[in-house]
């Protein structure tokens, strides 16, 4: 009998990118956590520490299970973009990254069965178009952006507005998928 898979995150965005490669999470525990950054703390260091966060105190409540977590953060330079929750802060979010590149960097964390943790880092760069104030307005209006980091969600309507991606989309949208798939594979975790 394989080890049940646990997925530490409520994102139903998880959830489908998980289904992409044939795995169904035997369980979904959302993790709270304090995901306020460290004073000083880089984006990339934010984001790995977040996802292994997630995974431990699950782990440490079901020993015998794999716990998958995330964590996505969206960074202009060191500065890490919050989750918009306001038509403010989509706004804010929008215009800093209009006509710019800004980089996306995904946390991913697999605790296993024996104190195991397997850990992966990914790094996707995101050119944005120069956005009108029109276009700003229409994609705010949208409610498209809301409790997404950065105020925006690729696989939605902003997709018209990305000039080019470096790396891995689904990470963009919140789950690399194939480290997610090598970090499985590796701690022998198989789809039934």
């Amino acid at each position: 009998m394989r080890a049940p898979l646990i997925l530490a995150s409520a994102s139903p965005r998880r959830r489908d990118l998980l289904a992409q490669i044939g795995v169904t999470p035997d369980e979904i525990v959302a993790a709270e956590i304090d995901e306020t950054p460290e004073p000083g703390e880089a984006p990339r260091a934010h984001a790995a520490r977040l996802a292994r966060a997630k995974a431990v105190p699950i782990a440490r409540l079901r020993p015998g299970a794999f716990v998958l977590a995330a964590d996505t953060v969206v960074c202009c330079g060191r500065r890490i973009l919050p989750k918009a929750e306001d038509e403010a802060t989509a706004r804010g979010c929008l215009e800093l990254l209009s006509g710019r590149a800004h980089r996306v960097y995904t946390g991913v964390a697999l605790a296993g069965p024996g104190d195991d943790l397997r850990a992966r880092l990914v790094e996707t760069r995101v050119r944005v178009k120069r956005l009108s104030g029109a276009e700003i307005d229409g994609y705010v209006g949208s409610g498209e952006w809301r409790g997404k980091a950065g105020g925006y969600a690729i696989q939605g309507r902003f997709g018209a507005y990305v000039v080019s991606i470096i790396g891995s989309y689904s990470n963009v949208v919140g789950l690399p998928l194939f480290e997610t798939h090598a970090l499985l594979s590796g701690a022998g975790w198989r789809a039934p």
